[in-house]
Order: C-alpha cells, then structure tokens, then sequence
C-alpha cells in the first residue's frame, strides 16, 4: 500500500495551482438536474479553524493525484490547517480501515463505502454526526432522501453522499461489429449473441464477462425484475425466496452455458487482474462489461488501438415487472468518532465536495457528484463526459430501486471468502448444483440480515 505525506510546502502550492487549469474531459452536456451555487460563506469562525488532521481514501493513479492536488490548494488556501494523507489500491483496503474504525485509530477524515454505516458504526461507534458541524458543511446542496440513507442506527449522518450510481452495460462496438450484429437490448440478444460470436469470431470471443460480483448483482437485477421489489428492502427484510434465488442463479448460469460470458475459472487463468487491465478485454475478445455507470474512464483509456466502447441499455425481457435495476450511494466522505480536530476535518471536507475550486480539482474521478453545488461548477466546466451522463442516465431512466447496503457486506463480497465468491465459482465449474448455490447464497443473506 503506497503511503504518501503531503505538506504545505512552495511545491505543493505550485503543483496545487497547475492542477487547476482544468480537470476532466471537454465534453458538455444539457443538464435539467436542479444546481445551486451556494457555496462556504468564510466568517471568522471558520477562519479560525486550525489543526492538524489525516485524511485517507483508495483509488487509482489519476484519483490519488487529483485528491492530492485538492490537498494542497485546501493547504495553501488554509495555512492554519495541516493534511497528511494516506492512500492505496482496493486490495486489503478495507481489512486495514476496519481495524482502524473498530479500535478508533482511524483518519480523521475517511473516504468509505455506503455498506460500512451498518458494519463498523454500531450506534454511531465510528463515525462522527456531520449535523453537528453544518455550520461548516453545506449540507443544503443534498436531496434530503441522499442524507436519509447515509445516516447511522441513531439517526446521526455518518456521511456525506459523494456521488450516486448504478450498474450498466457497456459494449465493445468493434467487436460486435467484426461479428456483425448490433449490441444487445434485451436478454434474447444477449444470448443470440453468444452464439453468433462463438460461430463467426471463434470460441474464445465472448460478448459479455462477469466476475463473481457482477453475476451476483446481475442475478439480482433478474430477482427484482421478476418481482418488482429490492431483493433486500429498506426495513433489512430479504424480500426473495430460495426459489427466487435459484431462477436467478439458473438465469446467470445460462448465460455462460451459452457462450455469452467465459467461466470463471477462464478468466482466473488469464491471470489476477482486473478486467480493465485484462488482455482479452482490451483486445476486444471480451466485448461486455457491466459495471458502474461512473466507472468508463478507465475502461475507455485501457481500450487497444481502434477499439470503440459504448454506453448500452437496461436489458429488456428480464421479468415481467420491470427492469430490476437499483441505485445505490456510490461512496461517502466521514469523519471518525475519534478525531481530534473533527472541525478541521469538516473544513477539509466541504471544499472537496461543495467549494468550486476543490470540485474543479477533483472532477469526476469519484463520479457525478451528488452536491448540487458541486454538479453545477462541473456542469458549467464542461468536465463531466458525455460516455459518464449516458451511463448513469440509462441507470436513472430506469426508475432505480432501492439498494440495501447488507448486500455488500464484507461476508458475502469479499473477493476472497465472501459468499458470492465461494458460490457462484463453483457453480461455474460445475462443483455446485443451482439447488445448493441458491441455498447457499439464501442462508448467506439472512445470517447477515440476522446481524
């Protein structure tokens, strides 16, 4: 993990002031989103603030580099306030910090996912109620419904929402045009594709291809569109049957047992790395990825020479009450319970989220933002990319469920022992019948539930 300490030095505000000549792509778009340019009103109060504090979050190059240059132009513009950061890959990521929350050595300001309200602030244990510093945070650039799910078992706000974000379909347009069809819209097409790329490109071109995760999610989008209800609703209650979980496990099966995605043992012999970073992926072998609607740009870049990604559509013919699709809070800015200069912290944590220079300088590399102060700087910017606003609004477009944070406990997404990993890799080697994977992932989410 790549530890970084960053100080108010000359070359710090140097590289600060560079770094905000322009972030993001010039692609503009029409937006209809309410904006509002109210931003931090500097009163002598806030002036005041001192402190030295740590601030720690994960991510990759291009989000480090622009986190650490929001740092120093926060540094320059608040000399009185010291920021030493921490940051790293995903990998172990959250094993350190829970350890950290749990013991109360945590960053003062941290960046988390929206699952770790519910297991690591108990009672509101880890993470401080940013109510209590909204004299320094705006909190009046959020919909009251984003602030509703991010608060803890006590009603404190355990979190600022960053961005909002659901998963979709991107497609490798080349691809499917060297086997001459058009790129999926419903779940027919999806599997007449598999086909048509086995006969035409050969077995080793796959239309789609999806991690353990991915397949849990996209059974899931096929358990609500058979029921028009979150699989886990917001009052914690499993709303699907074992005989719900089986259709979906038997749909996510089918798939592969029609050349439209390879088995996961294929792709963890194309060595351990992330699809992006996947040759087959890159090359236009594997032509479909579902994935976070803000998370193009780093398949995008990846891409081989003339390749072409585009943004897809909710697949139809899923179930007959609707598309299943959820929305979730994609990732939150906290302040832990034991900070000792937790204002400091707040002054830190406005400016990335609300104050235009911050926001500029941070662009969409944690997606489109959920301030509302913070989507009009970037709007007016043009920073937010055309490929991200197509993405995340054929996920808004499609009227969004609801997205229970339990899904993503660390017990079942854990890339190592979570149930989602244990269970949909045997069932694509064959190890594990549907019955007993359905069971399996059944029991899974009720012993979390039961928490």
């Amino acid at each position: 993990m790549n530890k970084r300490s960053v100080t108010a030095a000359i070359m710090a505000g140097l590289m600060a002031a560079s770094s905000l000549a322009g972030c993001g792509s010039t692609a503009k778009k029409t937006s209809t989103k309410k904006s509002s340019t109210k931003t931090e009103k500097k009163t002598e109060k806030t002036e005041d603030i001192s402190g030295e504090i740590k601030f720690d979050w994960w991510g990759g190059d291009t989000r480090h580099q622009a986190t650490q240059n929001a740092v120093n132009a926060f540094m320059t513009a608040n000399p009185k306030i010291k920021v030493d950061v921490n940051f790293g890959s995903w990998d172990g990521w959250e094993s350190a910090k829970a350890l950290e929350y749990n013991s109360g050595t945590g960053a003062d300001l941290t960046q988390i996912n929206f699952s770790w309200i519910s297991q690591y602030d108990q009672g509101g244990s880890a993470f401080a109620d940013l109510n209590e510093y909204k004299d320094i945070i705006d909190l009046s650039q959020y919909s009251k419904d984003d602030l509703k799910m991010c608060e803890d078992s006590n009603g404190g706000l355990a979190g600022i929402p960053i961005s909002m974000t659901g998963r979709t379909f991107f497609w490798n347009k080349t691809t499917f045009d060297k086997a001459g069809i058009e790129t999926p819209k419903s779940v027919d097409d999806l599997i007449s594709a598999g086909k048509t790329f086995k006969e035409k490109l050969g077995d080793d071109y796959y239309p789609l291809s999806l991690s353990t995760y991915d397949r849990a999610l996209l059974m899931t989008v096929y358990i609500q569109a058979n029921s028009g209800k979150p699989i886990i609703n917001e009052k914690g209650k499993l709303t699907a049957s074992k005989d719900d979980i089986k259709k979906g496990v038997d749909f996510i099966q089918k798939l592969q047992d029609n050349h439209v995605m390879p088995s996961i043992q294929q792709l963890q012999e194309d060595g351990n790395t992330a699809l992006n970073e996947n040759p087959k992926f890159i090359d236009g072998h594997y032509a479909g990825i579902y994935e976070w609607d803000t998370a193009s740009a780093k398949y995008v870049s990846n891409l081989g020479q003339g390749q072409e990604l585009v943004v897809g559509q909710e697949l139809t013919g899923m179930g007959s009450k609707g598309l299943g699709v959820f929305s979730k809070v994609s990732m939150l800015f906290a302040i832990t319970k034991s900070s000792k200069s937790p204002k400091a912290a707040a002054k830190l944590l406005n400016y990335l989220v609300n104050d235009p220079e911050g926001v500029k300088t941070l662009g969409t590399e944690r997606g489109i933002p959920a301030s509302k102060a913070a989507y009009d700087t970037l709007t007016k910017e043009g920073a937010i990319d055309d490929m991200m606003t197509a993405a995340h609004k054929s996920v808004t477009d499609s009227k969004p469920l609801y997205f229970s944070p339990k899904f993503d406990d660390a017990s079942l997404k854990d890339s190592a022992t979570g149930i989602y990993q244990q269970t949909f890799e045997a069932l694509s080697s064959g190890s594990l019948k549907s019955d007993d994977a359905a069971q399996q992932l059944y029991d899974g989410f009720q012993a979390v539930l039961a928490q």
